[in-house]
């Protein structure tokens, strides 16, 4: 009976050494999956690892929603690159309000030529008319998002009432779509001009009507067209080799500047690199500087925003889009809704691209995930 009895005590003297070995420390984190192993193609100084664990977070979809491209430069050289289902590296992407950064490039250059002044009156016929109060909206309150012109760019819920659509879904889809810019110069003051940030979609269309009008010899869609894709192509997209960025027109000829451009992911980091190098093309000097510089320059009103560009600063609005406290203060972005990133890093000599298709709660998730992800290249 005792030797029938030996397997068990011998089990059970066994027990303690199993539960030590399971108390030793935390779990060994798990290898790169071999798809983020093939996106390194260098690791840019960061934990060869740690950059592969997180390249597959930003490919979980449950996580932060379908990622389309990742791409990340360092020192302008491709060192990860990574695509999901069916795209490649010359798949035009949306950016929705990235487009924003590509119409700021564009004011500046016209701005460059005297073709616009920043802090004149913005040449609207409508508001030109002796009394209206809109006649002192400038250039550069547009492009710093504080006109003071009323707009809604989230929808809202009106207390005791039915959901209210934003004005930016009205502008771009509804009622706004066959004419956005006269959607958008119709609206009223809602605070004097110059005074309150708000983030507004109808500032970049504003200012696609602008440059339409002083570039199109006559008023007609056509013509509109014409002219600003032909400058915004000679001006900006050819020298900096943008060959897959699509610009879309409303009826009226207005270039939808607030949203409908998109290009390849790889395109997109271009611009990145442009901001970064502020303003120059393999050395030439495609934009002054001091535009550059301004578009890269906190608003007087928002610390967080420049000029089409969102800024890496402490007591931004809006909570912050992007990283205070976590990545450097030089850090810029081109934002775009559900999940669109073109993250400049000066100071790490990085360009760091994601788009996909994110929901409010994946956003968030992703935006933690490409902070951190920064967070792993040294500082240069």
């Amino acid at each position: 009976m005792p030797v029938r009895r030996l397997p068990h005590i011998l089990a059970l003297l066994v027990l303690p050494t199993l539960w030590a070995c399971s108390d030793s420390g935390p779990a060994v984190p798990p290898p790169p999956s071999v798809e983020a192993q093939a996106a390194i193609k260098d690791d840019g100084g960061a934990p060869r690892d740690a950059l592969g664990r997180a390249l597959d977070r930003l490919f979980d979809g449950e996580h932060v929603g379908r990622t389309d491209a990742l791409v990340v430069l360092k020192r302008g050289t491709v060192i990860v690159e990574r695509y999901g289902e069916g795209i490649t590296a010359k798949t035009p992407l949306p950016g929705w309000s990235m487009g924003q950064c590509v119409t700021s490039l564009m004011i500046g250059q016209l701005v460059s030529d005297g073709r616009l002044r920043l802090d004149e009156s913005a040449p609207v016929p409508a508001w030109q008319r002796p009394g209206d109060p809109r006649g002192v909206v400038t250039v550069r309150q547009l492009l710093q998002m504080r006109s003071g012109l009323r707009h809604a760019e989230s929808d809202g819920i009106v207390e005791g009432g039915p959901e209210q659509q934003s004005d930016r879904i009205r502008m771009l889809f509804l009622d706004g779509r066959d004419d956005m810019a006269a959607y958008a110069e119709a609206q009223p003051l809602e605070a004097p001009a110059g005074q309150i940030f708000e983030n507004s979609s109808a500032s970049a269309v504003i200012l696609s009507d602008l440059a339409a009008r002083v570039l199109a010899e006559n008023g007609d869609p056509a013509s509109r067209r014409r002219a600003v894709q032909e400058y915004l192509g000679n001006r900006v997209l050819d020298p900096l080799g943008l060959a897959t960025m699509r610009l879309e027109f409303d009826r009226a000829g207005t270039m939808i500047g607030a949203a409908m451009v998109d290009a390849s992911a790889r395109d997109w980091a271009s611009i990145g690199e442009f901001l970064r190098h502020t303003g120059s093309v393999k050395g030439a000097q495609v934009l002054p500087r001091r535009w550059i510089q301004f578009m890269l320059t906190p608003s007087p009103r928002n610390p967080g925003y420049g000029a089409g560009v969102w800024l890496n600063r402490a007591g931004a609005d809006e909570g912050g889009r992007l990283f205070p406290g976590t990545a450097n203060a030089d850090v810029f972005a081109c934002l775009g809704e559900r999940g669109q990133y073109a993250i400049g890093s000066p100071r790490q000599l990085l360009t760091v691209v994601r788009l996909g298709a994110s929901d409010a709660a994946q956003e968030q998730a992703l935006h933690r995930e490409l902070g951190a992800l920064l967070t792993l290249f040294p500082s240069n």
